[in-house]
């Protein structure tokens, strides 16, 4: 990102990480477009706030709705009534159950097929490093396989310089707090919890908990309202 894109469709999920990523390209100079996804997501309060950062920010906002795909997407605690979601430190291996198959590839795709359409010269997502151990479509290599499947499968559309931005992908999620921190970022204006409760965050489920310690790690006061406090986790 030494040269901020002109355009940037943003993937954006209401989330922290998306959300700062929001800010550091508007701050950077780049023109936005946010794109939220209805998946069939059980915590589909991130919405809202997707949205309301797009107003914030005046950006262009989509919705898109893949709702119908959820009897395809079952398994997962995210879509899936019969599947809870874990309670837990984001890194134990239970929280393999909130993967939603192929996630970031569907929506990356449609990410640049607005790309096409906007003519926007980059897709970004805030996949972050400690999303590596668990989410499989959030590790540099597939980063790098999808902007060179993009690339052909869009030749002659795309921008010639069109890339995926994931700018986050080498950072920890206390880094990205601070660096939301520095941008001035509302972090109260964002929405982890993958329980979706609308009073509060659970504060036990993984995406909590990693939220949690994030803020305790990078030394920034956390505005986030939580139902349980109890037994943070600090890393292993």
């Amino acid at each position: 990102m030494d040269t901020p894109p002109d355009h940037v469709v943003l993937v954006a999920s209401g989330g922290l990480d998306s959300t700062t990523l929001a800010h550091l390209l508007h701050a950077r100079g780049s023109r936005l477009t946010f794109m939220a996804v209805d998946y069939g997501q059980r915590h589909r309060i991130e919405l809202a706030f997707a949205k309301r950062a797009a107003l914030r920010l005046d950006a262009d906002f989509e919705q898109v709705d893949l709702s119908g795909l959820t009897p395809v997407l079952a398994g997962s605690a995210l879509t899936d009534p019969s599947v809870e979601v874990p309670d837990g430190h984001y890194t134990d291996e239970r929280m393999a159950s909130t993967v939603v198959p192929n996630r970031n590839a569907l929506m990356l795709d449609l990410a640049v097929a607005l790309a096409v359409s906007r003519g926007a010269s980059a897709v970004a997502f805030g996949a972050h490093a400690g999303d590596h151990p668990v989410y499989p479509d959030c590790r540099p290599a597939f980063v790098e396989a999808f902007e060179q499947s993009a690339r052909v499968a869009n030749e002659g559309f795309l921008d010639p310089g069109f890339h995926v931005l994931a700018p986050f992908l080498t950072m920890t999620k206390a880094q990205i707090v601070s660096t939301g921190a520095e941008l001035g970022v509302p972090f109260e204006e964002t929405w982890s919890c993958y329980r979706g409760r609308e009073a509060a965050h659970c504060g036990r489920c993984g995406t909590c908990m990693e939220r949690r310690e994030a803020f305790s790690l990078a030394g920034v006061q956390d505005p986030t309202t939580y139902a349980s406090t109890d037994h943070i986790a600090t890393g292993r």
